[in-house]
């Protein structure tokens, strides 16, 4: 609810502070007194076009201050959530703009700075404007659809989580795709890169092992003459160990016949036995070194075929078996996503069903929704001066999502054969702000924003017309707060606040003020409005009974 609007130096305004309250509120006035220009305050305050134009003559800025109490859950607490903005519980939010003459302007939104694009998402869940040429709230066929579901009760909740679900499934499905076709490029070099690997069957440790094999065999290659030299002479008939036990058989004929004899057949028989002990570890040296040339050929290929596919894959040796685990995983994985694609093509078409029937079961509800609120615009367009008029609520298909699949739109013919269209294109003034009062009345049950504007609703009427309108008005009131700019006294005369907006002439040029009345200045000012210039006693009478009977 709109509590306070503070005006600085816009256009014939230089200071002003309007406190407001609930129910319907009414501002009156003489023709040019500059109605217009709180409203254009009140615009610019809520994020609409800042232009220049607004601020006062002589002055560098201009400023706007709004005011309002709103409930906990707003959704304009949410934007100020956005924004990064903290707001006290039970504190007021404040919406403030300036304009400079030179064209540049600040929007404000509960004391911190954001875009006028947050300021005006803000202000639109708070003020409903209604006028010829305002493009908002009833007039926006974007908000139609919300409006019928609200009047009608609908629930659109089981078709959100049917659109949900399928959009979570398209997007799975979507993305699997686009791997699988990734994954078709890389199939065939999986499977020659794994069948290559498998066929080598690497081990890891095997490179050093083989390379450490090699070394030795073409070790082995260098002394192997040598070795081969060295078992002649241990082994052949002519050999030193052979010599040295002939030695020995000889000596030992003859040992016991001197002493020294006997130490030269013990130190020969040392001799025999650490020669025994030589010649056994070289031939178990020639044993272990011992190789064909095919096992060097054999080691050599695999060695360089392990070094080969290491370097293909850059990777190293050692890393091959750890990449041929990789390949299968990802072989494998490739395998399931196929299978996936094919679980969530089976699991998206029961989706489609859900939504399909979720949808049309909710265009038959908004259908439903739209013949009572037909039936109750139509029972509100008589009093109003509108009884040639029809309206109806067009439900037709629309593109689908997760509000369903159906375009709401609401549409209005003035005369008796003429075509429906929309409100803004077939409605003149007068007879728009009464479309727009009907369906308010009808879907007042239901809400809005909390604070609704009208200006000059009554354009054009008198009487009784104008006597429903305010009667309506008053209606609308008891659960919203109105502020209606109007040149009737019936309206002006159901108001519980009235204001009268004044222009001035002095010294100091041209002034605009405005002044909540009192109970006598609210008479007089009826008054005048039902005998213009001259104010009467029969005009002041007439005044006194609309206010008892209002």
């Amino acid at each position: 609810m709109l509590r306070q609007l503070v005006i600085r130096d816009v256009v014939l305004i230089d200071r002003l502070t309007l406190d407001f309250g609930d129910g319907l509120g009414v501002l009156t006035g003489e023709t040019g007194a500059g109605k217009s220009i709180l409203l254009d305050s009140l615009g610019l305050a809520l994020g609409m076009r800042a232009d220049s134009g607004l601020v006062r003559s002589g002055q560098d800025a201009a400023s706007v201050t709004a005011e309002f109490d709103l409930p906990a859950g707003h959704p304009a607490l949410a934007l100020l959530d956005e924004a990064g903005l903290e707001q006290e519980a039970g504190e007021p939010l404040i919406f403030r703009r300036t304009l400079k003459a030179d064209g540049g302007s600040r929007a404000f939104l509960g004391g911190g700075p954001v875009p006028a694009a947050t300021l005006r998402e803000a202000g639109s869940s708070l003020v409903e404007i209604h006028g010829q040429h305002d493009d908002r709230g009833l007039l926006n066929p974007k908000g139609h659809r919300a409006l019928l579901d609200s009047f009608g009760r609908v629930d659109a909740a089981p078709v959100a989580r049917a659109w949900r679900r399928l959009s979570d499934l398209r997007a799975e499905l979507e993305q699997l795709r686009s791997k699988a076709a990734d994954a078709d490029r890389d199939r065939e070099f999986l499977d020659h890169s794994i069948a290559e690997l498998e066929k080598l069957e690497p081990e890891e440790g095997e490179e050093q092992a083989l390379a450490d094999k090699r070394a030795a065999m073409k070790q082995f290659a260098r002394v192997q003459d040598d070795l081969d030299g060295l078992a002649g002479l241990f082994t052949g008939s002519d050999g030193g160990l052979s010599q040295l036990r002939q030695a020995a058989r000889r000596l030992e004929r003859i040992a016991d016949t001197h002493p020294l004899l006997t130490e030269a057949l013990t130190a020969l028989d040392r001799a025999l036995i650490e020669g025994g002990e030589a010649e056994e570890k070289v031939m178990a040296a020639q044993r272990d070194l011992a190789f064909s040339p095919e096992e060097l050929d054999e080691a050599e290929t695999r060695l360089f075929e392990l070094r080969g596919l290491a370097r293909k894959h850059r990777v190293e040796p050692d890393q091959l078996a750890e990449l041929l685990d990789r390949m299968r995983e990802q072989r494998q994985a490739i395998d399931a996503g196929e299978s996936r694609i094919g679980e969530l093509e089976r699991s998206l078409a029961v989706a489609e069903s859900d939504y399909a029937a979720a949808a049309t079961a909710l265009s038959e509800a908004r259908r439903a929704a739209a013949e009572r609120l037909d039936r109750a615009v139509a029972g509100e367009l008589a009093p109003l001066k509108l009884e040639a008029a029809r309206f109806r609520t067009v439900v037709a298909p629309g593109e689908p999502g997760p509000t369903g699949t159906d375009r709401v739109e609401f549409e209005i013919s003035t005369n008796p054969g003429a075509p429906f269209g929309a409100l803004t294109k077939i409605a003149s003034g007068g007879e728009l702000s009464r479309f727009i009062l009907a369906l308010k009345v009808a879907l007042a049950e239901e809400g809005g924003a909390s604070t609704m504007i009208f200006d000059e609703i009554d354009r054009g009427v008198g009487g009784a017309v104008a006597s429903a309108i305010g009667e309506r008005l008053a209606r609308l009131a008891t659960k919203s707060q109105l502020l209606v700019v109007t040149h009737s006294p019936q309206v002006a005369a159901r108001a519980s606040r009235h204001y009268r907006i004044e222009k001035s002439h002095g010294d100091e040029g041209t002034r605009t003020t405005v002044r909540l009345l009192d109970a006598d200045e609210r008479r007089e000012e009826i008054a005048r409005m039902l005998s213009g210039a001259a104010v009467t006693e029969e005009a002041r009478a007439q005044a006194a009974r609309l206010l008892e009977t209002a």
